[in-house]
């Protein structure tokens, strides 16, 4: 299979887009149509691409959406990236704060993804399609951002009760190795804090980390491999509007597989992509 993406309908598809002036939420979600049925008129378009696509091509839309801000988050920026890579993040925390195992979201970071859900609930009003399909990180600080702006149990919440379940799939989480902030918890310890039937874990899924390396980074190609694991997942099922919630690292090896550069999605915010695979004859 082949991935590549169509590069016409948001704002943070131009190739010189620039993240932090459009922002980590920008109206729409960056949809470049700003028409009062602006929605409808993206889910036609879609619709006819995959209405007219030849035998083997077929089209999805993803909702990238990156946690909110993480203790680690804070960490890097208090120390500076280099002193950052070089000694502290292979450390738990420090006299202040601690960001490993498995960093968690900051307050700041809790608001960010009640912002996504705000942001979503705005839209909804304008008919934009709602993710019929979820899937997620197993590391907290990406799964606390789901349950915020998708898994709350309340009047006001995006999804209906009956539609809050997520996927949560190994590959979907971040670059891993050494840094401890990335060394997830163990499945026993996810199930008691994320219980199903909301929360279902992948068949397969280990109760200990398999790929955390205290002394080896995982290379990015690598990175790139996991995304496009993920990528023939979704496209296996039928649903069309995706939702992935996730890290910037994962998320870049998913632009590098479909075809387009890096996007520094700023914690907490939503990166919509349209991707289409193109089946390869043998």
């Amino acid at each position: 299979m082949s991935y590549s993406t169509v590069p016409i309908f948001f704002a943070q598809d131009d190739p010189n887009a620039d993240p932090s002036t459009i922002g980590a939420l920008p109206p729409r979600f960056g949809l470049l149509d700003d028409s009062e049925d602006r929605w409808k008129t993206f889910q036609s378009a879609i619709g006819c691409l995959n209405a007219e696509a030849p035998g083997g091509v077929s089209y999805k839309v993803c909702f990238l959406g990156r946690h909110g801000e993480g203790w680690h988050n804070v960490a890097e920026a208090k120390y500076g990236t280099e002193a950052w890579d070089a000694y502290w993040s292979k450390l738990d925390g420090d006299s202040e704060i601690t960001w490993g195992p498995d960093a968690l979201l900051t307050p700041l970071g809790e608001t960010q993804a009640l912002q996504a859900r705000e942001a979503w609930k705005s839209e909804i009003p304008k008919g934009i399609p709602v993710p019929a399909k979820f899937y997620s990180s197993p590391l907290r600080r990406a799964l606390d951002t789901w349950k915020e702006t998708f898994g709350l149990r309340s009047n006001d919440a995006v999804l209906d009760k009956s539609k809050r379940t997520v996927l949560i799939l190994e590959n979907c989480r971040e670059q891993y190795g050494v840094h401890t902030c990335d060394r997830r918890s163990t499945l026993s310890s996810l199930v008691t804090i994320y219980p199903p039937p909301t929360y279902v874990f992948e068949e397969g899924f280990a109760e200990e980390d398999p790929l955390w390396q205290k002394d080896e980074r995982e290379p990015k190609p690598h990175i790139a491999e996991r995304a496009r694991a993920v990528l023939e997942v979704i496209f296996r099922e039928p649903d069309i509007y995706i939702s992935i919630t996730a890290h910037s690292g994962f998320f870049n090896g998913v632009l590098a597989v479909i075809g387009r550069s890096d996007y520094a999605l700023p914690t907490g915010g939503v990166l919509p992509v349209v991707v289409k695979r193109t089946a390869i004859p043998n």
